[in-house]
């Protein structure tokens, strides 16, 4: 079993020492297994003093092919660092206690606390589905936390004449809920989320919601312990308004039940200030756009006096959290590919704390990234560059530290590729568009060498200087990789994002080939070894670009949508595609999706085209890839097609999906580079 590693910057220090010394063999290219030797941090949570610091160590399990989670304890100058819980068991969400003697966390869809002072730990929970948002009360007496509850529907059929113990084939599944299945989790059970607490020394769950309704996100305690505050869409025709939520007020003792927010819209995340006078949340008006940015609001605890504090920002706020003084809070957010830290005043007043926040994927270069803050005002967040996967950081009295260095090891036996930023302008309208590349280890500028453009999804996402473990196994093997952000693409304000409004693939695929043009003018590319892939939207982009020109000696379209017909009536979301992405229905309005779906240029296609998609994804649904195999395979065109079995959207939470993705890519690519150089 691969263990979590304890790395010290001693023992760092002692290698480069020995390095200097002697002989020793230079840093490697990274391998397709050196995912196993990845580690990272997620959701950081700062003790109320600001001196401890409990995080989720993340790593990967070479045995079960799993990521792995453990609790880690930092002190807040990084100088000491320990398990919490052990290494056998997975272990989320840290929460600590008012007292700041214990920490609720979730393992084995179980809850659990954990003493301090003692060390010890006790499973209070016997739950029979798995708790998400834990919630201490103020007072410390409680846990609140959602959870899915079944709701029986009986069959609505039952057949006569079955003998006892006869073999007769499965019942049928009579299903009549709009939204019946989902990426990652299938076919969905018959039930609703809803709120729960429990006493924090152990006890039975409480059910506090009721109805047919979902009820889930942050919870959010009244100050004296009394009242809850959280969201849920609770309209009549919740089902077709997938994104309009509003912000509840629960009362514990009658359990009244007081909708504070009203608008077309989603409202969602309700955090009560400190001084209990405000409930701060984000949302937006909803204008059926396929972009619409998150914004911060404040009103008052009866729901009166609400403020829009970032209006002025065109940004989508990703996260928050009060200060103490309930004067201002500091948010999160993303701008120009990087992740932002910043304190937002109720006066209007924004500063910029940091901005390296990232940590939301380790495979590609997603931006992400989370934060909480202590009581005295220290906050821990995610750091992330373009060198390794995410690490534990503060700032203290706006100073930044970065407290661990989980990945010292392999940085120093393998060679990371360098990664470069760099801005052109679109031939479209002389829009500056923001891209990256990475470049393979040794890298020599008076050489030729392949060229690999790698999309992202999405579409409405955005890439940024963080490390991507796929890319960086691209550039290990000698290709220069671009990626870039197209128009469609996040941080950069709403109207960039909405550019492809209601026309996606469109001039997003000018902006990347515009990026291609500005990298092979550098030089030092082969313009006979260009490649292009990418995934879902990336994957869109792949499929669409290679019917519009021949430039590309291969290609790979992973989990690509084809047909926007079938897709719209295929996918889990298909409420939200067809209100939020198109003009009408399918059948309103046919002409225009196949206007704008790469399966209608299909007849244009001459470059040796790869499909690839997880067998159990339902985002896009293995039925596109499908379709475009087999118009290739009909016109004649180099083509394959790669099944992942029982994999979801998210390839890569197998550790061996993201080497067999990457090694797929890789070997569909060598051919084409060979028969190019003959």
């Amino acid at each position: 079993m691969n263990l979590p590693r304890i790395t010290s910057r001693l023992c760092l220090t002692a290698a480069l020492i020995l390095t200097a010394n002697s002989a020793i063999a230079a840093a490697k290219p990274l391998q397709y297994d050196d995912v196993f030797e990845l580690e990272f941090v997620s959701d950081p949570q700062p003790d109320a003093k600001g001196e401890q610091i409990v995080f989720v160590r993340n790593w990967m399990d070479r045995q079960t092919d799993r990521r792995r989670m453990t609790l880690w304890l930092s002190s807040a100058d990084g100088k000491t660092l320990q398990a919490l819980t052990d290494k056998d068991i997975n272990a989320a969400s840290p929460r600590w206690a008012p007292d700041n003697n214990r920490l609720a966390y979730i393992s084995n869809g179980q809850i659990h606390v954990k003493w301090l002072d003692s060390g010890r730990s006790s499973q209070l929970s016997q739950l029979q589905h798995n708790p998400t948002n834990l919630s201490w009360s103020p007072d410390g007496k409680w846990l609140a936390f959602s959870m899915f509850t079944p709701k029986p529907v009986k069959a609505p059929v039952a057949l006569p004449g079955k003998p006892e113990k006869a073999d007769w084939a499965k019942a049928p599944v009579y299903i009549d809920n709009k939204h019946y299945r989902a990426d990652g989790a299938g076919y969905l059970k018959s039930g609703y989320q809803h709120i729960y607490i429990m006493a924090a020394d152990g006890g039975s769950a409480i059910q506090l919601t009721e109805g047919d309704f979902n009820h889930a996100g942050v919870i959010s305690w009244a100050r004296d312990s009394k009242a809850l505050y959280f969201s849920a869409n609770r309209h009549e025709n919740w089902q077709a308004q997938p994104l309009n939520s509003e912000i509840f007020q629960l009362t514990l003792q009658d359990r009244k039940l007081t909708q504070l927010t009203d608008r077309n819209g989603p409202d969602a995340r309700p955090q009560l200030s400190p001084d209990g006078k405000l409930v701060a949340y984000v949302g937006f008006d909803d204008r059926k756009l396929a972009h619409q940015a998150n914004r911060l609001y404040v009103m008052n605890t009866d729901g009166s006096n609400i403020r829009n504090l970032t209006e002025d920002l065109d940004r989508a706020i990703s996260d928050f959290q009060w200060l103490p003084n309930s004067k201002a809070l500091y948010i999160s957010y993303d701008s120009e590919g990087k992740g932002i830290l910043a304190e937002q005043a109720l006066s209007g007043k924004r500063s910029v704390l940091t901005d390296d926040l990232g940590g939301g994927s380790y495979s590609r270069p997603y931006s992400g990234g989370q934060f909480a803050a202590a009581d005295t005002g220290l906050i821990a967040y995610t750091q992330m560059n373009t060198q390794k996967p995410a690490e534990l950081a503060v700032i203290a009295k706006r100073k930044k530290q970065t407290v661990t260095d989980l990945n010292a090891d392999l940085l120093f036996a393998k060679d990371i590729g360098k990664v470069e930023e760099f801005w052109y302008n679109s031939s479209v309208d002389q829009r500056k568009l923001q891209g990256w590349i990475i470049y393979p280890p040794q890298f020599d500028a008076n050489k030729k060498y392949p060229l690999i453009l790698e999309i992202h999804g999405g579409p409405h996402t955005a890439y940024g200087p963080h490390f991507a473990l796929e890319l960086q196994l691209m550039a290990a093997q000698g290709y220069v990789v671009l990626y870039t952000n197209p128009r469609g693409s996040t941080s950069y304000g709403e109207d960039f994002a909405n550019l492809i409004h209601h026309k996606y693939p469109s001039q997003d695929f000018n902006d990347l080939m515009d990026g291609v043009d500005t990298v092979i003018a550098k030089g030092f590319i082969n313009e006979k070894e260009q490649f292009i892939t990418g995934g879902s939207g990336g994957g869109v982009l792949t499929a669409w670009t290679v019917g519009h020109t021949n430039r590309f000696a291969a290609a790979v379209a992973v989990k690509p949508v084809i047909n926007w017909f079938s897709f719209v009536l295929n996918a889990d979301m298909y409420s939200y595609f067809s209100q939020y992405w198109f003009p009408g229905m399918p059948w309103e309005k046919p002409e225009h999706y196949l206007k704008y779906s790469p399966i209608s240029y299909v007849g244009n296609v001459t470059t040796p085209t790869m499909l690839m998609t997880g067998e159990a994804d339902y985002r896009t649904p293995i039925s596109e890839t499908e379709q475009f195999y087999q118009a290739l395979q009909l016109r004649g065109v180099d083509t394959a097609m790669v099944r992942i079995p029982d994999a979801s959207h998210s390839i890569y939470s197998r550790p061996s999906n993201l080497m067999a993705k990457t090694a797929y890519i890789l070997y569909w690519f060598e051919q084409y580079r060979q028969k190019t150089s003959e």
